[in-house]
């Protein structure tokens, strides 16, 4: 009874441990994105600015932008939101409330999960402990975005898939498919894999019942789920194709999509086509350890801890045998099924963290074991010794690693956010200055184009994007006033914002951004170093509607009304 007594402590106080961590993180990343008002986390710039149409439904009228970012944004993602304004929380600050919620959630199931492979207080709290750091040290959970809640439901349906909970499992497939799709698909490769038995080299149904049962109504109530996905036609296709996207400096080099590396290595552990699995992503302590847990376990005589480790880590093997299939289907179907890193990179994340908590816990166990029957060490200091050692491993990268990279972006022009705030909300917005990436969310008004917003994989959105850029490069360094009005009058633009040292052919000549459109970044040059003079700089200080010390807005009415130009 006592034993049993002082194991409920245990996991009581390891559970309480966990807990401190994404507390702690979450009131540090609210201090961030609360400290002053024009603050917006670089992922929210394109996933949450357009939700300010749900407390303003004229807002961004007729926008492309603010068009192709709702029309992809998964159901329930958009309704949580939703439900939200309609209480009157702005979007932007909402988003910046979600994370501290959704770091409870996933401590409290990966906790539990831990549990279930390895019931060990201390090695639990350890690799908890392990995930909440390395998803802090990431934008992830900060961002507020879809992918910030693949970890408590992917992590949710882990916990009860081991546990046999057909019904919360349900829930957590459904809920998966409401905010982050393609994670149902690793869902259900893990349950093929229950339902199969292997026979050698031969696939056969599973003798259990409960396993075949359970597995076949899961994948019946994901493939109820994802039909929808199946059969709806989006406004916006076709997805771009591998041959289309390996001619397009895009996806190459200073590209905005850079996917095609110049290397095989950083090919497959780098971004969006990457198996992830390197420093970048992971601490150097944490991915070590993972890596010696297979030793650790066939070594079990020797670390006698790891022979509380049960048969639910093949669970871990199962969800990573899922999702390095996935991986490679997605390269064999190139972007039909989006980037092949989103099948990795998350699941690697808590498949390492997992593993390295254990590593570290029986290692740990093993040395503190023969460091007091060396000493004759009393129990409790040798707990007391393990804890703390445990949290040195754990703080460890802390001192390698940025502080928080949680992504905010901060505006550093807030009367120019707020002359445009002034303006109808149905002005457009033409800029190619990065400042451009901002607009949208601190001024809640329309921008013709931006960097930001340049995302190129679906062709019904990005050509007519892409034309937009040609022709506003054209626009601004051209010298014909009938060209310039020419644009104006087919996009309806408002006002004009422009920097000064935009003119120079330095600046034009080292913009990565304008590189990618050859023909008229050339143009540019060519104009600047012939020195013709741009009609929107020749003009703007008559045109001229607001000016800080770096940036001029123009108003293009005045320019419209120009017959002929200065001489």
């Amino acid at each position: 009874m006592t034993i049993k007594k002082n194991c409920d402590r245990s996991w009581q106080l390891c559970f309480i441990i966990t807990l401190v961590a994404p507390i702690v993180y979450g009131l540090l990343d609210l201090q961030t994105a609360f400290q002053g008002d024009w603050i917006v986390q670089d992922d929210a710039r394109q996933h949450v600015f357009w939700m300010m149409r749900y407390l303003d439904p004229e807002l961004f009228p007729n926008d492309l932008i603010a068009d192709y970012f709702q029309s992809v944004a998964p159901f329930g993602y958009t309704s949580l939101y939703k439900v939200a304004a309609s209480f009157g929380i702005d979007p932007l600050v909402f988003n910046k409330l979600v994370p501290v919620g959704l770091r409870l959630v996933i401590t409290y199931y990966f906790f539990l999960l831990c549990r279930e492979i390895f019931p060990v207080p201390i090695g639990c709290a350890i690799s908890t402990l392990l995930l909440n750091h390395n998803i802090w040290l990431k934008d992830d959970i900060v961002s507020g975005t879809p992918r910030a809640f693949l970890y408590p439901f992917l992590i949710a349906f882990l916990y009860y898939f081991t546990k046999q909970s057909l019904i919360p499992c349900l829930i957590t497939i459904v809920l998966l498919s409401w905010f982050y799709p393609q994670t149902v698909f690793l869902a259900s490769g893990m349950l093929v894999m229950r339902l199969i038995k292997w026979q050698g080299l031969i696939p056969t149904l599973s003798p259990n019942q409960e396993y075949r049962y359970f597995s076949l109504i899961g994948l019946t109530v994901a493939f109820l789920v994802m039909l929808p996905y199946a059969i709806k036609t989006s406004d916006y296709a076709p997805i771009i194709t591998r041959a289309e996207a390996i001619l397009m400096p895009e996806f190459h080099y200073g590209g905005r999509s850079n996917f095609f590396k110049g290397s095989i290595f950083e090919y497959l552990v780098g971004r969006g086509n990457g198996v992830m699995i390197s420093t970048a992503v992971f601490s150097p302590i944490i991915l070590i350890s993972s890596l010696f847990l297979p030793l650790v376990i066939k070594k079990s005589h020797k670390f006698t801890l790891a022979k509380k480790i049960n048969a639910n880590l093949d669970n871990l093997v199962k969800l990573l045998i899922a999702s390095l299939g996935m991986y490679i289907l997605a390269h064999i179907v190139l972007f039909r099924l989006h980037l092949p890193s989103r099948y990795t990179t998350h699941s690697l994340r808590i498949v390492v963290t997992i593993s390295a908590g254990i590593t570290i816990t029986v290692v740990l166990d093993y040395l503190f074991k023969s460091f007091k029957k060396k000493f004759n060490t009393r129990q409790s200091k040798v707990f007391s010794s393990l804890v703390i050692f445990a949290i040195a491993l754990l703080t460890y990268s802390s001192f390698f690693d940025p502080f928080s990279p949680t992504g905010y972006k901060i505006g550093s022009y807030p009367e120019l956010y707020h002359f445009f705030q002034q303006q109808p909300k149905d002005i457009m917005i033409a800029s190619l200055v990065k400042e451009a990436d901002n607009l949208p969310t601190f001024t809640k008004r329309s921008t013709l184009v931006s960097r930001e917003y340049a995302i190129p994989y679906q062709l019904g959105y990005y050509k007519p994007f892409r034309r937009k850029i040609r022709d506003l490069i054209t626009a601004q360094y051209s010298n014909n006033l009938q060209k310039v009005q020419q644009i104006i009058r087919k996009y309806n633009i408002s006002y004009w914002l422009i920097e000064e040292e935009s003119f120079t052919s330095e600046y034009v000549i080292k913009n990565r951004w304008f590189k990618q459109y050859k023909l008229e970044h050339e143009q540019a040059i060519s104009n600047l170093e012939n020195n013709q003079i741009p009609i929107v700089k020749a003009y703007q200080d008559t045109c001229q509607a607001f000016s800080t010390n770096k940036f001029t807005v123009i108003e293009t009415q005045c320019l419209l009304k120009i017959q002929k130009p200065q001489s």
